[in-house]
């Protein structure tokens, strides 16, 4: 099992080589899927975080291939008050944004230049305190969850 890591790994598919070795069963990855990081609606305003992620993240044909058997790709829909602090976590609370210790709990922001995530908080504030993010976003306020980029990766031995 590895959840939320495999874009912290150094080589990837020797890693989840190795997961497959030493399992008889399945294999279970919990990842971001980076040609879906565009969904969330942080992308209008920090292109380069989700540039960033996008970059960090190994595609999931990457990670079946390496896996190999039969895998399933399953979205896994963010529940509105997930606690988890992931950035699509806060798709219906764009505010905790807003904090600089949720951002730095945040791996990606870390590799965006401090003048882009000024840049990016300063025109989220001002959307928020004009309602212009509530018109343009909002309506996931009242969506008890989202679709965005993480997806849960089976992969079950061939028999």
């Amino acid at each position: 099992m590895a959840m939320v890591t495999v874009h912290q790994w150094r080589d990837v598919e020797r890693g989840l080589q190795e997961l497959r070795r030493v399992s008889r069963g399945p294999v279970v990855v919990l990842t971001a899927d980076g040609d879906a990081l565009h969904r969330f609606w942080l992308s209008a305003y920090s292109p380069e975080v989700i540039e960033v992620e996008r970059g960090r993240y190994p595609a999931i044909g990457r990670i079946t291939a390496a896996l190999g058997g039969d895998c399933a790709v399953l979205p896994i829909p963010i529940p509105r008050d997930c606690v988890d602090g992931f950035s699509e976590a806060f798709y219906a609370r764009p505010e905790r944004l807003l904090d600089p210790a949720v951002r730095q709990a945040q791996s990606a922001w870390g590799f965006v230049a401090d003048a882009d995530e000024e840049r990016a908080m300063s025109a989220l504030r001002r959307n928020l305190d004009s309602g212009a993010w509530d018109r343009a976003h909002g309506h996931p306020r009242s969506t008890p969850e989202f679709e965005g980029s993480m997806r849960l990766i089976v992969a079950s031995p061939l028999s």
